[in-house]
């Protein structure tokens, strides 16, 4: 059954490639940021800082993402009330920061993020943490907009979200000198 699967398993990850090409060149950079920040991959400031206003974004980050493992452990199994303050509370901030930064400015963009940072089982409660961020005062009203028309009623009304982890995890790539390659 492994082998059978690998073809589908390849066909999801270059479409979640294709969804990741999609977006537009700061989207993509903002994500490969988080994800360093967030899974611990880089030195996010050595890579990413680019100025002191980013390098305080990217301070900013770490901190609030100091609470993606706590946010992790506390994914709730099912609907029941009890369970969503202890998870949506931190993961509202989480996302209102992130959305505040104006480079995540639709729900795929947020959704393939989260995906990675929290995992598949988060999928359920992704949009409600994005459009009760999206709608929160401290965005500009264009940028509120923007987001909250860019969930699909599809994304908002799923009655079933797929538990298949993210393949595609995507990373820094150094440029290429083309005069220095061989011909």
């Amino acid at each position: 059954m492994g082998a059978g699967m690998r073809p589908a398993e390849g066909a999801m990850t270059l479409a979640e490639m294709k969804e990741f090409a999609g977006f537009s060149a700061a989207t993509q950079r903002y994500i490969r940021r988080s994800l360093d920040i967030g899974l611990d991959r880089e030195d996010a400031m050595e890579r990413w800082s680019r100025d002191v206003v980013e390098a305080a974004s990217i301070r900013a980050q770490a901190r609030l993402y100091d609470r993606l493992p706590e946010i992790r452990a506390l994914v709730p199994d099912d609907s029941g009330l009890e369970a969503i303050e202890p998870f949506m509370a931190p993961l509202l901030v989480v996302t209102a920061f992130d959305l505040g930064q104006g480079r995540l400015t639709s729900f795929s963009a947020y959704r393939f993020l989260y995906e990675r940072l929290i995992g598949a089982e988060s999928r359920p409660w992704l949009p409600s943490a994005f459009c009760a961020s999206a709608a929160l005062p401290h965005l500009h009203p264009e940028l509120r907009r923007k987001l909250l028309q860019s969930i699909s009623e599809a994304a908002a009304t799923a009655s079933g979200w797929s538990l298949r982890q993210p393949a595609f995890f995507p990373a820094w790539v150094e440029k290429v000198d083309q005069r220095a390659l061989p011909n």
